[in-house]
């Protein structure tokens, strides 16, 4: 079933993990994709051969999302290139573990920058371009269970996450009356290249799925279904809400 048939959509930090997962799985559904890498081309390569692979259309934008001219190029690469832009998905995002009282000025901006900065004003161009095109359109935000569960030694990151869900619910009421619907998905722990030190390190990991009543890390598939059903007219009603995907780790966790 195709989906999201004749959608056109961009998916940020989509050279790897998730970003790639949903992309590919967007292609699958019917949609054309803009993909986006910063640092690594190749990876842009893969996810566009899996696309290809799977029947789709895709065409890659090299962004930084921290910044305003890239951000605007990414955007305008998908009207350009295939004349809108109805799906915009805010991947991208990086972490920085230190003790709080460590935390430095740099790396503080660094956080903000790629994890609300980049999808504030990376959404904000979006809507633009929507408005002015009078077209609905479906925001979704990969946010994190650290939206609202604590994460110590990484401070910045569940400040940036916390910022995510609240600009969601904010941009859920003051777009819905455009049509435009905004969501998040709040992953917990999923085998991606970002989490490669967990999936190396036994003891860690058992400690870990002690605390997930199904009993296993997620994949970058379950993260990307769940994105295709959020952008599709299956969820037309659905807008303002976060939906964690974790295996039930916000239920049973606690620090070892």
């Amino acid at each position: 079933m195709a989906r999201l048939k004749d959608r056109i959509a961009v998916v940020t930090g989509s050279s790897s993990g998730i970003g790639q997962g949903i992309a590919v799985r967007f292609a699958e559904e019917g949609a054309r994709i803009v993909v986006n890498y910063v640092g690594h081309p190749e990876g842009a390569d893969q996810t566009v051969a899996a696309i290809q692979k799977a029947g789709g259309q895709a065409v890659i934008c090299h962004a930084d999302v921290t910044r305003m001219e890239d951000i605007r190029k990414l955007i305008d690469t998908s009207w350009q290139t295939y004349g809108g832009c109805d799906i915009l998905v805010n991947n991208a995002g990086m972490d920085k573990g230190a003790d709080f009282w460590d935390v430095t000025e740099a790396d503080y901006d660094k956080v903000l920058a790629v994890n609300l900065k980049g999808p504030f004003f990376l959404t904000q161009y979006f809507v633009q371009k929507l408005l002015a095109a009078d077209k609905p359109g479906r925001i979704i935000n990969i946010s994190s269970v650290h939206e609202d569960m604590a994460f110590p030694h990484f401070s910045t990151y569940c400040a940036s996450k916390g910022g995510i869900r609240m600009l969601m619910r904010d941009l859920a009421v003051e777009l819905g009356p455009k049509n435009i619907t905004v969501n998040n998905i709040a992953p917990g722990a999923i085998i991606t290249p970002m989490n490669a030190k967990l999936s190396d390190d036994k003891a860690l990991l058992d400690r870990l799925l002690q605390n997930i009543p199904l009993g296993r890390i997620g994949t970058v598939d379950d993260v990307a279904g769940l994105t295709a059903f959020l952008a599709s007219d299956e969820a037309a009603y659905i807008t303002g809400s976060t939906y964690v995907i974790d295996g039930g780790l916000m239920r049973s966790y606690h620090e070892q």
